[in-house]
């Protein structure tokens, strides 16, 4: 069959033929290893496909290509031998062919990259391990050989922009392609690039020719995902008035490449930016939001958000309660909010960019910004409440008035998690009502903003939020059994924890409803399986909320839990074993709440017949504990043991004297997590307290 195809590609056969057999050829490349571990045949392969590359059918060439792109993919080791011959035609392509051909000769040096960007990560994880690369997973080194003579050829790409395409148009063509190519070189090569391209930038960037000025700040921002600050930061704090200026280019394609430059400056290299030029950073992009093309704004908000989130953490406002922000947050979320109402803020996602940014600096504020906050939030409120009455005409309509809806939902919640509770009390009442009317929607996005809004309101209210129960619990238990919105039941699950800490015993006259949908939830066969571990977490935290009280589902959910404990991964399914610890830490916290919801409730005698099998759970982890790499199911085990040593005391001598007791407070003990460490040494008291 093999034989057949290549046969078809061969120079004198018509182009129709050609052509379908150099796609065939492509479709076939996964099934031809044999062949390409033979070399008389692989040089067949190979010369074939290469004469294909000069057909007078660009049809052909393109196809011929795709099949080159797709033996990078999968035969790189097999390269060594044609890269000569493949540097001199895909550059040629690149330089001379037309569109549809040169788009396939540059996924060529794309997938280059990306290949050899797995390979740099294989031998770096060997060279911890103290192992040697495999000879067929050694990397080459193509891209960083060909650098030289790579970059300036991207660099003419991009400089073919295409003057008659609006900014908007979601196309795919030369100078996008060159700019992806070079993303993905800078990100191979590393600091190596940064000569490279650099001189080129600094000549371009502020050229009289636009094409020049977009070219020049397209391959800046392409190479500013790999290099080191050390590498690259001189030259970010030299653009970033530069940049700042061309925000004003009179070209809009100029002014979308220097904005989106700008949010990845942000993004990645923020400590390079000269802390003189904040204000005129920040006040410049503001400057963008309501008087430019959808694209520019949207990616203005881009700027936006990715300068706030550089303050994530930041512990300075903690300590001085202000931050650099402060100052401009009234009139960045004041200018936000009117760029949601923009008549053209569904184009470009710009309502959706506006109110993500506003979300980032909301969560990033200050302490000293509170007040501008609660001045917000009776706004943005009334936005929802009104927003039920916007007309529905169309489908279009529908979605847009329940993705504000979904949205406006997400600014309440964090502004909720930055208040006090004295400072929103007098609003909630306003905000629950519009929050269950959200959840009357059929749209499972606004629900599970909603849900997981009010998680933020029941956190703040603590015992407070018991009046919205009665109220809430019909679409809290609608959540619960929407096993086909899965990521909306997990909304639902966690909504159930919080109120759980926050109302405690008062919880209890709902819990027989609760308890019942969370059992048909780990019944359910076609529930998607990320739900479980938050539903057998949640069992401990009712059971803390309630204590005694949990006994009559003591039965049934410890059943549950003994049979998520045998859940059991291959040694070769990464995802499948990160998915068991998931699952086991969901286990052991549910574990660890009901036995201290018992014991607070003076019942923990209830737990002795089940000791054995949950000892078991521990003797398991004990000996079969993989890729726990930041100790988390180590640190809840060792938790569950003392808190079982302390509740049951002497009634469980013989369990707790296990060696693999042992084995894992030791291993708590000498993590070197700090915190970890101090519950093994807890633990090892309460435990050697109930074996004396």
């Amino acid at each position: 069959m093999l034989t057949t195809i290549v046969d078809g590609i061969r120079p004198d056969r018509p182009d129709a033929i050609r052509l379908a057999a150099a796609q065939a050829l492509r479709n076939s490349l996964a099934f031809t290893r044999k062949n390409m571990e033979n070399e008389n045949e692989r040089n067949m392969i190979m010369k074939t496909i290469c004469e294909a590359t000069q057909s007078p059918d660009a049809r052909v060439r393109a196809a011929a290509y795709e099949c080159i792109v797709q033996i990078a993919f999968q035969y790189y080791d097999k390269l060594q031998s044609y890269m000569q011959t493949l540097f001199q035609l895909t550059f040629a392509t690149i330089r001379n062919d037309e569109e549809s051909v040169a788009l396939q000769a540059i996924e060529f040096w794309s997938t280059l990259c990306e290949e050899e960007m797995e390979l740099i990560e294989l031998a770096n994880e060997c060279a911890e391990m103290g192992r040697e690369v495999p000879p067929e997973s050694v990397c080459v080194g193509y891209v960083k050989a060909a650098l030289e003579h790579l970059c300036p050829l991207l660099t003419e790409t991009l400089m073919k922009q295409d003057e008659d395409l609006a900014v908007d148009d979601d196309v795919w063509n030369l100078s996008m392609s060159g700019a992806s190519c070079l993303t993905l070189v800078a990100a191979t090569v590393l600091d190596d690039v940064v000569p490279v391209i650099m001189p080129f930038v600094q000549q371009n960037i502020q050229s009289e020719n636009w094409r020049n000025r977009e070219a020049a700040t397209m391959a800046f921002s392409s190479i500013l995902d790999g290099p080191s600050d050390e590498s690259i930061g001189t030259y970010v704090n030299q653009a970033v008035p530069v940049l700042l200026s061309a925000l004003s280019d009179s070209n809009d394609l100029v002014k979308d490449t220097t904005a989106w430059t700008i949010g990845k400056i942000c993004d990645l290299h923020v400590r390079a930016i000269p802390a003189d030029t904040f204000p005129t950073l920040v006040n410049g992009l503001a400057s963008k939001l309501l008087t430019e093309s959808p694209r520019v704004s949207s990616q203005a908000c881009f700027g936006i958000h990715n300068l706030a989130a550089a303050f994530k953490n930041d512990e300075a406002a903690e300590k001085t309660g202000t931050n650099l922000l402060s100052q401009y947050m009234p009139t960045l979320l004041q200018t936000l909010l009117q760029v949601v109402d923009r008549e053209d803020a569904v184009e470009s996602n710009l309502r959706i960019g506006a109110f993500e940014a506003m979300s980032v600096l909301i969560q990033n504020s200050a302490p000293d910004v509170l007040n501008v906050l609660m001045q917000l939030l009776p706004a943005i409120n009334d936005r929802l409440g009104q927003s039920f009455n916007m007309p529905c005409l169309t489908n279009e309509d529908k979605e847009q008035k329940e993705g504000i809806q979904g949205l406006l939902c997400g600014l309440i919640q964090v502004i909720a998690i930055k208040t006090t509770k004295e400072a929103i009390l007098p609003f909630c009442d306003s905000i629950m009502t519009n929050f269950l009317q959200v959840l009357q929607t059929k749209n499972a996005t606004c629900h599970e903003e909603a849900l997981s809004a009010t998680s933020a309101i029941a956190t703040i209210l603590e015992g407070d939020f018991v009046k919205y129960m009665t109220a809430l619990q019909p679409f809290l238990m609608a959540g619960l059994r929407n096993f086909e919105a899965y990521q909306v039941c997990t909304c639902a699950v966690g909504l159930v924890g919080d109120i759980s800490r926050s109302i405690e015993n008062n919880i209890q006259p709902f819990c027989d409803e609760i308890m019942s949908a969370l059992i048909e939830a780990l019944q359910n066969a076609s529930l998607h399986r990320s739900v479980k571990p938050p539903v057998l977490s949640c069992f401990g935290d009712i059971a803390l909320a309630i204590g005694a009280a949990y006994e009559p589902y003591l039965q049934l959910s410890l059943m549950m839990l003994l049979q998520a404990a045998q859940t059991r991964a291959p040694d070769d399914d990464e995802e499948l074993i990160d998915y068991v610890n998931t699952l086991r830490e969901g286990i052991l916290e549910g574990y660890t709440g009901i036995v201290q919801g018992l014991k607070d409730g003076n019942r923990a005698e209830v737990l002795l017949p089940y000791i054995e099998a949950i000892m078991g759970f521990l003797e398991l982890l004990a000996s079969d504990r993989r890729n726990d790499y930041d100790n988390e199911v180590l640190s809840k085990a060792v938790g569950l043991i003392g808190d079982i040593a302390s509740c049951l005391g002497s009634q469980i001598k013989n369990h707790i004297s296990k060696p693999y007791i042992f084995v894992l407070l030791n291993e708590g003990n000498g993590c070197g997590d700090q915190s970890i460490v101090s519950t093994s040494q807890w633990a090892m008291g309460v435990v050697q307290q109930a074996m004396a």
